[in-house]
């Protein structure tokens, strides 16, 4: 039986997720702590900390989300790219995880009281490129059935308008800002990628689907 990349990575976040709960020097080491990348050049640390997670609640609810999206985009990229789909998948996960954090370090470069850990801009990255494969989904708000969801791309216009606010607005410990450019970073690589690996052209797919949709009202 062979392991989808979803279920490889998921597998892997928990295993070291749970190494990290009991042993402070995996999660000092891991988690993305600008300075240390300012001036140690620990550049892993953009990848590693995606890896780790604050408690089980934080694991468990972003391992789901992933688990929930990222099967259906993986047989999409299988069938949209054919023989490169799983390693262009993989490439959206691990890349996403860089990119969703580039303001954030930029903000707090040599911000010594500054932490973040947790695969939630990845997985943010995962289900924007979702939304894009399947713009008239309905998803549902965390657990509730997708039957009583919002069609995806309305889910993702509202997701990247509050979280905008709550970044703005600031406190609390959520990265809000690794939502958001995870987000639209999951957006900018399905739509260069189907352009330059495929004949199936995401975006101008994703403004058919749309525009039908809203015609009707």
């Amino acid at each position: 039986m062979t392991l989808s990349i979803t279920l490889i990575i998921i597998i892997i976040t928990v295993l070291v997720s749970i190494a990290a709960f009991t042993n402070d020097k995996v999660f000092n080491d891991f988690i993305f702590y600008p300075p240390a990348v300012t001036h140690d050049r620990q550049w892993y640390r953009f990848l590693t900390c995606g890896l780790i997670h604050a408690d089980y609640g934080h694991l468990i609810f972003n391992m789901y989300a992933f688990y929930m999206f990222g099967d259906n985009v993986e047989d999409n990229f299988i069938r949209i790219f054919e023989g490169k789909g799983k390693l262009l998948y993989l490439l959206l996960y691990v890349t996403s995880l860089f990119a969703c954090l580039l303001p954030t370090y930029a903000k707090h470069k040599t911000d010594n009281y500054y932490r973040s850990l947790g695969a939630s801009g990845a997985v943010s990255a995962v289900i924007f490129a979702y939304i894009m494969l399947n713009p008239l989904q309905k998803i549902g708000l965390i657990f509730l059935p997708p039957q009583w969801g919002l069609p995806a791309f309305v889910f993702g216009f509202l997701y990247i308008v509050i979280s905008s606010y709550l970044d703005k607005r600031g406190g609390g410990n959520i990265n809000h800002s690794a939502h958001i450019f995870g987000g639209l970073y999951g957006i900018a690589f399905i739509i260069a990628t189907s352009y330059l690996f495929s004949d199936f052209h995401v975006l101008e797919e994703f403004i058919f689907k749309v525009r039908n949709f809203t015609s009707r009202f």
